[in-house]
């Protein structure tokens, strides 16, 4: 029997499992699965918190899935994984809008000022002004200032923390789909009775929290003949005659892995921190810490209810409501225990913002001040408040951006032997099921003697570009 060639993959996120999963099945590869945490999943994880399973944030997996990577997650998850309705609800305009957007809910419902101004924009079609590009010109040329002004401009200042005229015209084609009235109209009536598809409106989730998938892959990846390495963290590559050493530091202290094919997961400015290469062009550094991600601190208030409310998630786009986005995971999952209930309120922050290090009971008292501006209350008991902070939960695309990520992927592209991929490692706004389709494409790139095949990889990122968020 030959040598198996090995390969070490840094972080067990749903890209990183998945490459795991992909590249142990095929037989010729001895794959070590580099995890910094405990558990796999990354920011697609799950922990358990009274009895319930919750996830960091609110996530589902979307049926544009690739059906290949459907089906390999309905084998491994079996009955688990749950065909769910969205049923969620946008404030707006001091109103309740229902999400997905249904054409007779919009009717009722929206201010009548919205309506008009919205009809008025569609009508008067506002031009790109001459030069540079950004968000906020993209999205008023193609939606209008109604829209930009009431829902996306306040939305996006809270999530990115930034005004929308500093953001990079390719965060609006990342992170809204419906780019334009025509586009937003047609998927509003495509909720209508008898127009909805099979899979319109509804989302996959796996009973046992949305880390499950990541979680099944990881062991669906080790009974093929992977290894992983728990509390293990990345302290520098070292390139040595056409071998990678990976230099990790853990709970048994510092140790060397020797491997010809490093795949990375962690953050493309990590990665770039990471290596010795006395070779880097002039400014790398610099470029990587240029770089910017947006911080989120995550609330879970445990209460002592059966359900807080029949919506899967609410989403706060006014200004003056702190957090984001509201979730509840028991109405995802139907599982938990009865009497009690979870909410995950997500406040979107930087590192040196005082919300980053505010205590628990700071932190409840924003979520009930959030929650009364809207018109809820929090009137059960609170059995616990726990609260998970994400360093890098969105890379923020300021204007210059595209110069710095591609110098970084320059730079890297040029190594050999040394690949970085997946939502952190590409700096992309995407969900689960791309992160999938990455680690998928990636396999494709190994052949069977370990070579990676750069050209067939940049046809696969040509791809990559286009993906489009799905909330």
């Amino acid at each position: 029997m030959s040598t198996r060639i090995p390969i070490v993959i840094l972080g067990a996120g749903p890209a990183g499992a998945g490459a795991a999963f992909k590249l142990a099945k095929r037989g010729r590869f001895d794959v070590l699965l580099v995890e910094r945490n405990s558990v796999i999943g990354g920011n697609a994880g799950s922990f358990d918190l009274e009895g319930f399973r919750v996830d960091y944030g609110s996530h589902r997996l979307h049926p544009s899935c690739d059906p290949a990577i459907l089906t390999d997650i309905r084998t491994l998850l079996g009955d688990q994984l749950l065909s769910r309705p969205r049923h969620g609800r946008i404030r707006l305009g001091g109103r309740w809008l229902r999400f997905p957007l249904r054409p007779l809910d919009l009717a009722v419902n929206v201010p009548l000022s919205f309506s008009i101004g919205v009809a008025r924009d569609a009508v008067v079609k506002r031009r790109r002004p001459a030069g540079d590009e950004n968000f906020a010109t993209v999205l008023e040329a193609s939606l209008g200032s109604t829209i930009c002004r009431e829902f996306y401009f306040p939305y996006a200042e809270k999530v990115w923390g930034l005004d929308p005229g500093e953001l990079a015209a390719e965060q609006a084609r990342r992170r809204v789909s419906a780019g334009s009235i025509g586009k937003m109209v047609r998927k509003v009536l495509s909720m209508a009775p008898g127009m909805r598809k099979p899979t319109t409106g509804i989302f996959f989730y796996p009973r046992r929290g949305f880390g499950s998938i990541s979680e099944a892959y990881g062991r669906a990846a080790v009974e093929a003949g992977a290894r992983i390495d728990f509390g293990a963290t990345l302290t520098a590559l070292e390139r040595r005659t056409g071998q990678w050493n990976v230099r990790l530091e853990g709970p048994g202290g510092p140790r060397s892995i020797s491997t010809p094919l490093v795949l990375s997961t962690v953050p493309v400015t990590v990665l770039a921190k990471s290596i010795s290469d006395p070779a880097a062009p002039a400014g790398i550094l610099a470029a990587a810490s240029s770089l910017r991600y947006r911080a989120m601190v995550l609330i879970y208030v445990v209460l002592e209810t059966d359900r807080f409310s029949e919506f899967d998630a609410h989403y706060f786009p006014e200004r003056e409501i702190a957090i984001t986005r509201m979730s509840e995971p028991k109405n995802y999952s139907l599982t938990g225990p009865s009497g009690l209930t979870v909410l995950c309120a997500e406040l979107p922050c930087s590192t040196q913002d005082p919300a980053w290090t505010a205590s628990n009971t700071d932190l409840l008292a924003l979520v009930r001040l959030a929650l009364r501006r809207s018109g809820l209350e929090i009137t059960a008991a609170v059995r616990r408040v726990e609260v998970r902070r994400l360093p890098q939960a969105y890379p923020i695309y300021t204007r210059d951006y595209r110069r710095n990520l591609a110098a970084l992927d320059g730079w890297l592209g040029a190594l050999e032997g040394i690949v970085s991929f997946g939502r952190q490692g590409l700096f992309a706004h995407d969900n689960t099921h791309h992160a999938l389709a990455m680690a998928y494409a990636l396999n494709e790139c190994v052949g069977e003697t370990g070579r990676f095949d750069s050209e067939k990889w940049a046809g696969h990122r040509a791809v990559f570009e286009k993906h489009v968020v799905e909330d």
